[in-house]
């Protein structure tokens, strides 16, 4: 029996390294790729978090030679539209009164680059529904501050999932890595589990 790669984690995300610690994987090294996130102009939602997280993968890959590289890179959208990743109050506000009382989805691409240089890459689509937010709702959901950072201006892993009327698909997909593809494609791609 050989040797169990390295992995190395392409994400600074607290929320993927929880996840992937869920299901017994604890990644050898955390290593962010720093990279340009601006939307493309007439860039769908999944070619975006495609492109994200394929750049992701291969500038890491292209520092650890021989290692499994993981990256992931998650949006929100509303039809067409990509919604920011809330970093202002504004920002909230905007993403939350857009999705509110409707449907959207949540798209995570998962790149995975093996010890040989090949790229896989996968992208999973979860369709959620949210009740309409009354304004005490909006307002004490703001307040709360756990719309930072976060794809969509929420958290569903907080009191933002109390708002959610419906869910078609992957729950860890919204949190931010859609676990039984990512299992499956790193025991595709090499990695022990």
């Amino acid at each position: 029996m050989g040797v169990r790669p390295k992995l190395i984690l392409a994400s600074q995300s607290p929320r993927r390294s929880l996840l992937l610690s869920r299901i017994g994987i604890i990644p050898d090294l955390i290593s962010p790729a720093d990279i340009n996130e601006d939307i493309i102009e007439g860039e769908l939602p999944r070619d975006y978090v495609s492109r994200l997280a394929c750049e992701k993968a291969t500038k890491i890959a292209g520092n650890f030679p021989n290692h499994i590289v993981l990256a992931a890179d998650t949006s929100v959208s509303v039809g067409r539209r990509i919604l920011p990743k809330a970093e202002t109050i504004s920002d909230a506000e905007y993403c939350l009164q857009l999705i509110s009382g409707r449907s959207h989805r949540v798209f995570t691409c998962i790149a995975i680059v093996k010890t040989n240089g090949d790229l896989s890459k996968r992208v999973v689509e979860t369709r959620l529904k949210m009740k309409r937010l009354s304004e005490v709702e909006l307002k004490d959901y703001i307040h709360s501050n756990e719309w930072q950072g976060k794809a969509g201006g929420y958290s569903i892993q907080g009191s933002a999932e109390s708002f959610v009327t419906k869910i078609v698909g992957s729950y860890s997909n919204v949190v931010g890595l859609p676990l039984y593809e990512t299992r499956n494609m790193l025991r595709g791609s090499g990695y022990i589990l």
